[in-house]
């Protein structure tokens, strides 16, 4: 090597030069490690059709359906990388286990490990729901279970049918997705809403469901919509289904119909209890009442003066008082004379109250023909003057309009006019025109409105066929959907006739509820008496009400 090369190497130019090519030989090493850490690790493949097929079960360590079982591990290998979804939710061993069973992924393999609180004799079936997806596309490996007795036979029975809502009378599969079916063996039904039951199965999309390798016995069959996800019947915010009578299993069970409906309380409570900010109180129960009652017990003088507004199904109550100026309030409940709870309600004394007289209008731009204009108000109205209600026709006071109180609902009043079409109308509620007992009054407002042209009302005359003389019925108009109600009434076999006049057109459909207990509203189930719910019946299509037509139907109930 010559000297000027030794030079080069010691100098500072030299050194800096031999630092570089150290760190780019450093830097092409790093590259390659990395290059082979990216093949190492399982990747999404780019380009092509999207990967639809779910992983396919090559082998199992134990056969499935396998007796006399007593392994702790089942090893299930898969065809491609995997991964657990959701496996808490969607993993399940039925009969229940008192151990967590552990569900581990190795790569391409299931691994389950069993606990050591298996039952002799007994057949498990550990479904695996869509707890098991594929690497890449998360593509579920459905429909399995896997299958072994402890004994020397595996149970081969079953049990299947299907869940609707029993007030719909259908399957939401939205709604309706996590509903369980419980089995419960009669020697155990006591443990039903106190423990989780241990024989369960879920619904599929269109509310389906399965019970196989089931053991001979008699069973109770619960269908469960719950909140917390416990597999136990918590009451009062639950959906639950049953069979009034026990199922003896001696032989394959299809068929089975369950509706689930929210739960009927079994204890009653009062579950609010306050002052709102209209200065009016609050009371709501976990069920509806039948003749409730409410007595002001301190301040006694209180009592008197105080009005009371139930709810349509006497499960809660608005009580109005002369004074909100106090500290506290004691109010004894009763329900047909028998004492229910006493009530407690403490104020906050810097609390205040707004009690002015809201109006409530059914209309808000357009009038029509027809229904006029209803006005009410939240407060409890002792009378509305005439003199302070204005109606300007194109700035033209107009006296000439009625005004009547309703005869079924005394807070509600109605206003009719002979509205005419082009004309812009104002209505004025001056203050003081609606006035309570208590001498809360109103302040001014003023709607301005137009008369509906459409001229879209019809009638439609139904006769229903086959009324039981002993019962009564409950009609509702309601929509396509099943959700609003435009229009509720009695119906006896007396007179089985419903009219709709002057109805808007659209299309509407019926529902009829057979009100066996004649309380005026559908009951739920109620589990615990082993009594369903109040049948229902649907007209089964929708209706148009055409505008101008007179249209005559025929309902069979039979």
């Amino acid at each position: 090597m010559s000297s000027r090369s030794k030079k080069d190497k010691s100098s500072p130019n030299g050194l800096k030069t031999l630092k570089t090519q150290n760190l780019a030989i450093i830097g092409f090493v790093l590259l390659i490690l990395m290059s082979f850490s990216r093949c190492a690790n399982m990747q999404r493949p780019t380009g092509g059709p999207k990967d639809s097929i779910p992983p396919k079960l090559l082998e199992v360590s134990i056969p499935n359906f396998s007796t006399n079982f007593t392994e702790k591990r089942i090893v299930l290998r898969f065809d491609e990388f995997i991964k657990l979804n959701n496996q808490y939710k969607e993993f399940s061993i039925s009969p229940d286990v008192e151990d967590i069973v552990d569900y581990r992924v190795r790569k391409k393999d299931l691994v389950i490990t069993l606990p050591d609180s298996l039952e002799e004799n007994t057949t498990y079936t550990i479904n695996f729901g869509k707890g098991l997806v594929d690497y890449n596309e998360s593509n579920p490996f459905i429909d399995y279970n896997y299958v072994f007795a402890t004994g020397d036979e595996l149970d081969s029975l079953s049990i299947s049918g299907s869940v609707i809502n029993g007030f719909t009378k259908e399957f939401d599969p939205k709604k309706d997705e996590n509903i369980k079916i419980l089995l419960i063996p009669t020697s155990q039904d006591s443990i039903f809403g106190k423990r989780k039951a241990n024989i369960f199965a879920n619904v599929d999309t269109s509310g389906n469901f399965k019970f196989n390798n089931l053991r001979e016995d008699t069973y109770r069959i619960y269908a469960l919509k719950e909140q917390n996800n416990d597999r136990i019947f918590n009451g009062n915010d639950e959906w639950i289904g049953f069979l009034e009578d026990s199922i003896h299993l001696d032989k394959d069970i299809t068929d089975i119909n369950l509706e689930i409906t929210k739960a009927y309380p079994k204890d009653f409570r009062t579950l609010e209890k306050k002052f709102e900010p209209a200065g009016h109180i609050l009371l709501t129960f976990t069920k509806p009442l039948e003749q409730p009652k409410t007595k002001i017990v301190f301040p006694a003088e209180l009592d008197d003066n105080k009005i009371e507004r139930y709810s349509v199904n006497n499960d809660s109550v608005k009580i109005y008082i002369p004074k909100t100026e106090v500290d506290s309030i004691k109010i004894e409940l009763s329900d047909q004379s028998q004492p229910l709870d006493t009530i407690l309600i403490r104020t906050n004394k810097n609390a205040k109250f707004d009690r002015e007289v809201k109006p409530i209008l059914s209309i808000t731009n357009k009038v029509d023909r027809v229904r006029h204009i209803t006005l009410t108000s939240e407060s409890p109205l002792a009378n509305i003057d005439k003199s302070k209600i204005l109606i300007h026709e194109d700035s033209i006071s107009r006296r000439n309009f009625q005004l009547q109180q309703d005869t079924v609902n005394r807070n509600l009043y109605h206003i009719r006019y002979n509205w005419r079409p082009k004309k812009d109308y104002e209505l004025v509620i001056q203050e003081g025109a609606m006035r309570t007992s208590f001498d809360d009054v109103n302040l001014e407002s003023k709607t301005r409105f137009t008369l509906d042209e459409s001229d879209n009302y019809g009638n439609i005359n139904f006769v229903v066929n086959g009324l039981d003389s002993t019962k009564n019925y409950i009609v509702e108009l309601i929509d396509e959907a099943k959700e609003k109600v435009f229009n509720k009434r009695s119906l006896h076999a007396s007179n089985p006739i419903i009219n709709y006049t002057n109805y808007p057109g659209g299309k509407y459909s019926l529902r009829i509820i057979y009100d066996e207990n004649h309380n005026g509203r559908w009951d739920p189930a109620d589990v615990y008496a082993k009594k369903q719910a109040e049948n229902i019946w649907y007209l089964g299509k929708t209706f148009t009400i055409r505008a101008n037509w007179d249209q005559n139907e025929t309902i069979n109930l039979n």
